[in-house]
């Protein structure tokens, strides 16, 4: 399976945020998308989700040669603030979400291995989500998403204000999920793209580029991404 990506374009008024975007994304792959804040990460997120529409260019899923449309549901979509409802318990939202996609939910678990594969205690189960810490939170709204199996997994950001117990617990889990789907990280921090991310793709003036994680580790090089990221500017 693979996501491609065909000239995909995005202005706000004077601002050219995405230019003629190419792009070819491999099933069972982790992408760290690493960009600037502002560089556009979000936006080429929102675009793919089609939460906003591109200027230009098109979008399409490939399996066994085949081309077809991205459906709906084949994007799950993790924002950097999680958006829950917060009148719900997390046992009440979790069981609303099975009851609603249970029909196309393969191999199904129980309410609570749900919670335990998330380690969330069983005391903060029946807790109000607006009762929970942003951490928790966060874990919901990426435990929904893997449900759901999605084939592409957008992340924006989502373990940058995590503590650090939360966060590695949360890039394992990654791990042990990238094969069948294709995850797009995306993060301003360096490091954290090259320790979760098998490819690192540098999105900057308005264009994504390949970078080998094995120039990573040559100082010089490292040096020359953050200059380059250092030249972007916004209007």
């Amino acid at each position: 399976m693979r996501f491609i990506i065909e000239h995909l374009s995005k202005r706000f008024e004077q601002k050219e945020v995405l230019k003629d975007i190419d792009f070819t994304f491999q099933e069972g792959k982790i992408y760290g998308l690493l960009g600037r804040n502002g560089a556009g990460k979000t936006t080429l997120f929102n675009c793919l989700n089609r939460d906003i529409k591109a200027d230009g260019g098109a979008f399409f899923l490939e399996e066994n040669g085949v081309g077809r449309e991205v459906a709906a549901e084949d994007i799950g979509y993790v924002l950097s603030t999680p958006t829950v409802p917060e009148f719900l318990t997390g046992r009440e939202f979790l069981k609303f979400f099975l009851d609603i996609n249970g029909s196309s939910i393969e191999n199904p678990k129980s309410l609570d291995e749900y919670f335990d594969m998330m380690s969330i205690m069983p005391e903060d189960r029946d807790k109000l989500l607006k009762d929970y810490s942003h951490g928790m939170k966060n874990k919901m709204q990426m435990l929904i998403n893997i449900i759901a199996q999605p084939k592409i997994l957008l992340l924006d950001e989502p373990l940058t204000s995590l503590d650090v117990v939360v966060a590695e617990e949360m890039k394992q889990l990654l791990r042990s999920l990238k094969e069948g789907r294709i995850t797009i990280f995306s993060t301003h921090i360096m490091d954290l793209a090259l320790d979760l991310c098998d490819e690192i793709v540098l999105l900057s003036h308005g264009e994504l580029e390949v970078v080998e994680k094995s120039n990573l580790d040559n100082q010089e090089f490292k040096e020359k991404i953050i200059a380059a990221l250092k030249e972007e500017t916004y209007a």
